[in-house]
């Protein structure tokens, strides 16, 4: 096993997306097999987001431990081996539930968003998308979610929307943060949020400069079309791959993706042709240096 070998994430559903209009997973059963499809593709690691299983509201996210411990622990039964990534991203100051899944599931792996962000969108004829919302992520709050990160024994993975959070990483594991033995430091460049960073292959190859040595990276791009160029660049430059319904419902052709398994097929082969084989799971955790 070499360090060159590609890790592939499958995110499997994300937040807000109403699954009457587009092919998202809801139940733990959609989520164990639209996983097993991703899994058989390739993907190593799972970034798993919860909805509300009530009928009609499987649109609204949900962070009840019984619901999160059944996604689970069907995606679990249905990929043996997998490596569960869970979602902790919230809005405000209470964080409850999150923490309160983060204990019951035990991931190896939580997204630790590590800044704030003013998340914008606007449509073509000028009235935005959705109200105009702060993701507010201030350091103490980064700082509760590592540590119950580091009681659970899951490594973080931070998000970072744009190129001031990238470098903050940095003076957080200067400020020790990052507890002694959550893996190596990793970096989630989230490209292609209207008020982020922009899903630009040429970004993409100065950013690895500012992050910690010894860093694992890899790119979420949301988009279209333009993303698929910019995995291939991930790929060539070295970082981990990730994609899924969460992130675009679009294939490289431009075809709509009927579920997670086709655009990891499609990610998988970004990674080949930059020359490089695929991790298994137990090469994923090397990499990653998870706890065992």
């Amino acid at each position: 096993m070499t360090q060159s070998k590609a890790i592939l994430t499958c995110a499997l559903t994300g937040v807000l997306t109403n699954p009457r209009q587009h092919p998202v997973p809801v139940t733990p059963a959609e989520m164990a097999s639209q996983a097993r499809q991703a899994f058989n593709a390739g993907a190593s690691i799972m970034h798993v987001h919860v909805r509300s299983q009530q009928e009609g509201l499987g649109h609204l996210p949900s962070w009840d431990p019984d619901v999160a411990q059944q996604v689970v622990d069907a995606i679990r039964q249905a990929c043996p081996g997998v490596i569960i990534n869970l979602t902790t991203g919230v809005i405000g100051p209470d964080i409850s539930g999150p923490l309160a899944c983060i204990r019951r599931v035990r991931p190896e792996i939580a997204a630790c968003n590590a800044g704030s962000l003013n998340y914008l969108k606007i449509r073509e004829d000028g009235r935005w998308a959705w109200p105009p919302m702060v993701f507010d992520n201030p350091v103490g709050k980064v700082d509760q979610f590592l540590e119950v990160m580091d009681e659970c024994h899951a490594h973080p993975e931070f998000e970072c929307f744009d190129v001031g959070i990238v470098r903050a990483v940095g003076l957080y594991i200067k400020a020790g943060m990052l507890r002694p033995g959550m893996g190596r430091p990793e970096y989630n460049l989230v490209m292609g949020v209207a008020s982020g960073m922009p899903c630009d292959a040429q970004l993409l190859e100065l950013l690895p400069r500012w992050m910690a040595p010894d860093a694992v990276w890899q790119t979420t791009l949301i988009g279209r079309a333009e993303i698929w160029p910019v995995h291939q660049k991930t790929a060539e430059l070295g970082g981990m791959l990730r994609t899924g319904l969460e992130d675009t419902f679009y294939l490289p052709g431009g075809a709509s993706a009927r579920g997670n398994g086709e655009l990891i097929e499609a990610l998988a082969q970004c990674a080949r042709e930059a020359g490089r084989d695929i991790a298994s799971a137990a090469e994923a955790r090397q990499i990653l240096g998870l706890r065992t």
